[in-house]
Formats: C-alpha cells, structure tokens, sequence
C-alpha cells in the first residue's frame, strides 16, 4: 500500500511550455545528466504537475534526449488531477513522501511557493530522504509563462546551487527575477542577506555593460556576468551558446543568514 500522501492541495496552476528554461538546465548540466546516466534504474518525479499534466510530459521528452525511454511519474495530492499515462509516463497520487518511489531526480514547482516559509525545511528533508542514492531534488518557481524561473538544486543532504533564468528580451534587470525566488530566498531580498547582495550586484554590472545594448540583451548579460565573477562572485561560466539569461551560483553564495 502507498504511503499516505503528505502535503497541502495547492492551487495547480499550469500552462504549455512554462517549465521550458528549468527543462534546458536539466538537459545541459553535468550533474544531473552524470546522475541520470550512471544510476542503474533511474527514475524521474515531477510532484505537483498541477490541473494539466502538460509540463511532465515535455519535462519526460526532454530527459530522453539525455536518457531515451526515461520513466517519468507525476504526483499530485489531489486525485482529481492524477490523469492516464502513456509514452512511459505515468501518473499516480502523492506528496512530499513521492508515493513511496525512490526517484534520481525530482522536480517540484511552484509547489513550495504557496507554502509557508517556516514548511520549507521539513518538506525539503522529506523529499531528499526519499531519493534514491545520488540522487537530485529542484524546487522552483517561475511566473505564469515561464519567462522569469528560479531553482535551488539539492541532493540527499543539502541545497547545492541557486539558479535564475529569465527571457533575455521581457526582463529589463536581474533583480527583476526577485518576485520569482524560491519560498526559502523570496522573504530574503533585503538589505544584508547574501541574496540582496547578489541581485544588487547584478544590477551594477547589467548597468557597467549598457554600452553593449545594442549587441542584444544576451551578449549584454555575458559581460555583466563577467564583471559580477570579477567583483568576487562565483558565477558559473556557461560556455555553449545560451538561449536563456541565466545566473547561477552555489548556494553558499545566497544561502540565508538566519
């Protein structure tokens, strides 16, 4: 028998192609294809897909140019909203216990945003002890057509990187991602906590490269980057061509003070 389901109905929220820019990082980055690649049985969790399973279907396509046939399962607490499967992806009820699976990696977003603050740290613990070894957890959040996302990457034991990842042409300024962070940085974009120092800084340096606006925002955003890994930041380098905006950084970076 599955494990109670663990959570709160949200709001389910969803839309075609919203979870495009978290879909490309997971394809390209290292880890998490070095962990769906190697893991003997790997299993993907999309929790909490919300009233259309649209984005766990993309999410599966896109994994299978890493992993082909990839299984894929999308949890939702609410059974009115657990859907027939097909293609290998299937569709079951469950919360923060992921229905008793052990999968490589899962995804949750937009879940933790309609939470309280103070959830954030069980229901990060409750998912992480559900993995499978080695295996990846993100929790995101992004606005309601995926232009503006951000995600923390954990594993079994801590949070690892926060990324940002926004539309290049409809975002004026880094900061602007703010209104978008995770439940456990969005209370935090104030004055001494490393995130408000990050976005602040961010700022600065978009602003240092306006002389380079009329190259397009891409290649503006590469050198305000640039500047930001000058001034001390350690900002990942990403060296294939990017479609996105992105700035991503280790979690101490941003990690909060209290």
């Amino acid at each position: 028998m599955a494990p109670k389901p663990v959570g709160t109905i949200t709001r389910g929220t969803t839309g075609v192609n919203r979870l495009r820019r978290s879909d490309r990082w997971l394809v390209h980055d290292p880890l998490v294809r070095e962990r769906l690649t190697t893991a003997p049985n790997p299993l993907v969790v999309d929790l909490g897909y919300g009233a259309a399973p649209w984005t766990t279907f993309e999410l599966a396509a896109r994994l299978r140019t890493v992993v082909p046939d990839l299984p894929v399962v999308g949890l939702e607490i609410d059974p009115a909203r657990v859907v027939e499967g097909r293609d290998n992806v299937r569709f079951a009820r469950g919360g923060f216990e992921l229905a008793g699976l052990r999968p490589t990696l899962v995804r949750a977003f937009n879940v933790l945003r309609q939470y309280p603050e103070d959830a954030v740290p069980d229901a990060w613990a409750r998912i992480q002890s559900n993995l499978a070894p080695g295996g990846l957890f993100v929790d995101g959040t992004c606005d309601e057509l995926g232009r503006r996302s951000a995600w923390v990457l954990l594993d079994k034991h801590r949070p690892l990187s926060l990324t940002l990842a926004w539309d290049p042409f409809t975002v004026d300024r880094p900061s602007d991602i703010a209104e978008r962070l995770p439940k456990v940085l969005i209370h935090r974009n104030i004055e001494g906590e490393r995130i408000h120092a990050l976005l602040t800084a961010a700022d600065q340096a978009w602003d240092r490269a306006a002389p380079l606006a009329p190259f397009g925002p891409r290649v503006r955003w590469r050198e305000a980057a640039k500047t930001l890994r000058d001034n001390g930041f350690p900002v990942r380098e990403y060296r294939r061509r990017m479609r996105d905006n992105v700035l991503s950084v280790p979690w101490e970076t941003v990690e909060p003070r209290s």
